[in-house]
C-alpha cells in the first residue's frame, strides 16, 4: 500500500469532525405507521479552525424502517447557517478551501460535507455544505457567509 499512514489518520480524522457535531433538534415533517418518522434535524458545530464561528446545519432524515435501523440513504436536503458567536480567532493559517465539518448521510458512500473558503477581497468566510457520494456528488448545496468583524461585548 503507497499510503499507510494516510489510510490510518484519516478515518480518525474524519471521526473528530463528526464528534464536534452537537444534535439540536429535530422536527417531524411526516408520520410513518412502522419505524422512525421523516424528519428534519439540526445540529451545530463551532469550526474547528475558527474560534468564535459557530455553523447550524438542518437535514432531511429518512424514517421508516430502513431509516429506523440506520439503513436508509438520506436525500440530499439541507441548508445551512453560520454566524459570528465571539471574537474571531484563526488558529494557524487559513487554506484558502479547507472542510471544516462532515458526516456521512448513508452507509454507502454518502456524505454530508462542509466547506471552508476565504474571500480574501472581503475578509469574509464562506461555508459551503454539498453532498458527497464516492461516484457522483449531488449538486444540492446551501451557502453561508461570516464577515470577519470586530467583537464587541
Amino acid at each position: 500500500m503507497k499510503y499507510p499512514l494516510l489510510l490510518a489518520v484519516l478515518p480518525a480524522a474524519l471521526f473528530a469532525l463528526n464528534a464536534a457535531a452537537e444534535e439540536v433538534g429535530c422536527v417531524t415533517t411526516a408520520w410513518k405507521l412502522i419505524g422512525a418518522n421523516h424528519k428534519v434535524c439540526v445540529q451545530a458545530f463551532d469550526d474547528p479552525k475558527v474560534q468564535g464561528v459557530s455553523c447550524h446545519i438542518s437535514q432531511a432524515k429518512t424514517g421508516g424502517v430502513a431509516g429506523a435501523f440506520g439503513l436508509a440513504e438520506d436525500p440530499s436536503q439541507f441548508s445551512i447557517a453560520c454566524r459570528q458567536v465571539g471574537p474571531i480567532v484563526i488558529k494557524g493559517t487559513l487554506p484558502d478551501q479547507e472542510t471544516a465539518f462532515s458526516e456521512d448521510t448513508s452507509i454507502l458512500f454518502k456524505e454530508t460535507r462542509v466547506t471552508r473558503l476565504f474571500d480574501a477581497k472581503r475578509n469574509t468566510l464562506v461555508y459551503v455544505a454539498v453532498s458527497r457520494k464516492l461516484i457522483d456528488g449531488a449538486p444540492a448545496n446551501s451557502v453561508s457567509t461570516v464577515p470577519i468583524m470586530p467583537w464587541r461585548e
